[in-house]
C-alpha cells in the first residue's frame, strides 16, 4: 500500500536502484556565526554532539570515519552502498581546494556512491555550485540547507546569521543546476504560533526542493536556548507526541506533493536532552503518524491542491 506522503527513502531507492546508508562525517568545520564572520556563539539551539555517532570524530580522517561507519552498518545489511554525509557544522565553509580534497577522499572509498553536504545558505557560491553541478553528473549529490524557519524574526532570535531570502536564493541556485536540494526545518521555535508553523509549508512549497527534513524543537543541555527555557519557559511551546503528529500532518496537507519527506523527528541522546523527553524512537513515531493519517483520511498535498 502506498504511503500517504512522499517518502524520500523510497525515492532515493528509485534514483539509485540500490539500498543506501548515510555515513556521517565530521570534517572539522565551524560556522560563520561561531567564528565571528557573521556572529559568535552559533545557533542558540545547537549542540552537534546530539547527532554525531561515536565513530564521527574530527580527529579522525574522512577515510577512517567512513571505514568505521561502514563496519557498523554492514552488520545490519551486507549488500548496500553508501553516501558520505558531511554533517557536522557548515560543510562548505572553507577554501575550495580544501573542500574538494575532502569530498574526493570520500568518493574514492569503495562502495561510496555519492555525497550529502550539510551547509548554510550563506556559505555557497557560484564556483562551488559549479563544482557540485559537474560532480552530480558522475554521482549522487545532495546539498542540505539549514533553513530552520521562513520567518526572519525567528532567524534573528536563534542567531542564524542569515535571512530566509538567503535560503531561497541558495536553494534556487542549487536546484537550477540539477543538484538534489533539501531543507532542514525546526517546528516549535520560540515565538512561532500554529499559523506561522504552517506557513512554512506554503513558503517552502514555492521552492524547487527535492526533500525536507523536519524535526521537533529539542532543548539541549548547555545551549543558549536551554538557558532561555529555564529563565523564560513561557517563551516555549513544547509539543507532546500526539500534538506534534497532528502538526506534522497539518503541515503535510499544505506541502507540495512533489517534495519528499526525509524525516519527521530527531532523537537526541537522553544525557543531553532537557525537554521534551518523548521516549519514542523515530520508527515508532512514523508508525504512529501513518496510523493517524489513515484515521484522518488524508495525504500530503491535500490542501495544497485546494489552494492553487
Amino acid at each position: 500500500m502506498p504511503l500517504p506522503y512522499n517518502d524520500y527513502t523510497t525515492r532515493l531507492r528509485e534514483i539509485l536502484g540500490v539500498r543506501v546508508q548515510k555515513i556521517s562525517i565530521n570534517a572539522g568545520f565551524t560556522c560563520p556565526n561561531r567564528d565571528g564572520k557573521v556572529g559568535t556563539g552559533g545557533c542558540t539551539y545547537c549542540n552537534n554532539q546530539t547527532f554525531n555517532p561515536e565513530y564521527c570524530m574530527q580527529d579522525k580522517s574522512v577515510t577512517q570515519q567512513i571505514t568505521e561507519g561502514i563496519l557498523f552498518f554492514r552488520k545490519k545489511h551486507e549488500e548496500q552502498k553508501f553516501l558520505a554525509y558531511f554533517q557536522a557544522y557548515t560543510n562548505t565553509y572553507g577554501e575550495l581546494c580544501h573542500l574538494i580534497r575532502l569530498y574526493e577522499e570520500a568518493l574514492a572509498y569503495p562502495d561510496v556512491i555519492g555525497l550529502v553536504i550539510g551547509t548554510r545558505p550563506d556559505c555557497v557560491n557560484e564556483e562551488l555550485l559549479d563544482y557540485f553541478q559537474k560532480l552530480s553528473r558522475k554521482c549522487y549529490v545532495m546539498i542540505e540547507y539549514g533553513v530552520e524557519s521562513t520567518c526572519d524574526k525567528t532567524l534573528n532570535f536563534i542567531n542564524r546569521g542569515h535571512s530566509f531570502e538567503s535560503a531561497q536564493n541558495a536553494i534556487r541556485a542549487t536546484a537550477e543546476r540539477g543538484i538534489y536540494t533539501a531543507a532542514h526545518l525546526i517546528l516549535g521555535l520560540p515565538g512561532e504560533d500554529r499559523t506561522t508553523l504552517l506557513s512554512h509549508a506554503l513558503h517552502l512549497s514555492k521552492l524547487p526542493l527535492t526533500a525536507i527534513k523536519l524535526h521537533q524543537l529539542q532543548l539541549i543541555k548547555g545551549t543558549t536556548m536551554a538557558q532561555q527555557y529555564i529563565k523564560h519557559p513561557e517563551w516555549f511551546r513544547l509539543f507532546s507526541v500526539d500534538e506534534y503528529i497532528d502538526l506534522c500532518i497539518d503541515f503535510l496537507e499544505l506541502l507540495h506533493p512533489d517534495i519528499s519527506i526525509e524525516r519527521f523527528t530527531s532523537l537526541s541522546p537522553s544525557r543531553l536532552l532537557l525537554a521534551p523527553d518523548w521516549k519514542v524512537k523515530n520508527y515508532e513515531f512514523v508508525v504512529k503518524l501513518q496510523r493517524r493519517m489513515k484515521e484522518r483520511d488524508t495525504q500530503q498535498g491535500k490542501l495544497y491542491h485546494a489552494l492553487i
